[in-house]
């Protein structure tokens, strides 16, 4: 039987939601993998929504699940109604959707809230000791919600200029974690939390590389489910 895994989204587009190369490539490897995936979001309004092609703010109103719900071909459960004791592992992609509807890292940095549904999800997962999977910024999550994990979001310092966002290993460190260096077509494996990370679009990367990556991150969450 293949492993139950829940994927949780967070909009669709990488300014204002999830990231969709990020979905797409967990969700092909969960499949190659043999994986059931049940795709959740929460049923909240976004935080902002973003012209893609100007990349400028707009005064639309949209809402996380109703968009999430493109990514998923409609086939999506509200995150309220996720039973941790039906699923073997439960996967974030990244996406400014995670910083802005998951969380309000984009506005709080390390001061952020976790949405009370993204929060019990992890909190349900961790003490039914089963793995969790994020990538891009999505790691910040597990950083704001346990204290004292490892996590990596890349690299620490902006190496060739591949690694723009790289201060948020930093901060990551303020809020009492370990940031583990890692390249994009690497993840790293928490055992004593069952968490698992990769940078993904932290990383200046071909999107193959990207892609590679998170395969490894699917990968050690379904051995360890």
């Amino acid at each position: 039987m293949g492993k139950r895994v829940a994927l949780v989204l967070a909009g669709c587009g990488v300014f204002d939601g999830s990231e969709i190369h990020e979905a797409s490539a967990a969700l092909v490897h969960l499949s190659r993998g043999g994986a059931e995936v049940k795709i959740f979001a929460p049923n909240i309004e976004q935080r902002d929504v973003v012209n893609h092609l100007k990349g400028s703010p707009t005064e639309e109103k949209r809402n996380v699940l109703v968009e999430s719900a493109r990514l998923a071909r409609g086939n999506i459960q509200d995150l309220a109604e996720l039973k941790a004791s039906e699923f073997d592992a439960v996967i974030f992609p990244g996406g400014f959707g995670v910083a802005k509807n998951l969380c309000s890292w984009a506005v709080d940095g390390t001061n952020c809230t976790v949405n009370e549904h993204v929060s019990s999800t992890l909190q349900a997962f961790h003490s039914a000791k089963k793995p969790i999977g994020l990538c891009c910024i999505s790691p910040v999550l597990a950083a704001k919600v346990f204290p004292g994990c490892e996590v990596t979001v890349g690299q620490d310092k902006n190496v060739d200029g591949r690694f723009p966002d790289a201060e948020t290993a930093s901060a990551i460190a303020e809020l009492g974690c370990k940031h583990v260096c890692k390249n994009v077509n690497e993840s790293h494996v928490d055992k004593a939390n069952k968490i698992v990370t990769t940078c993904a679009f932290m990383c200046k990367a071909p999107l193959h590389e990207i892609f590679d990556g998170i395969g490894t991150m699917v990968q050690e969450v379904l051995k360890l489910a």
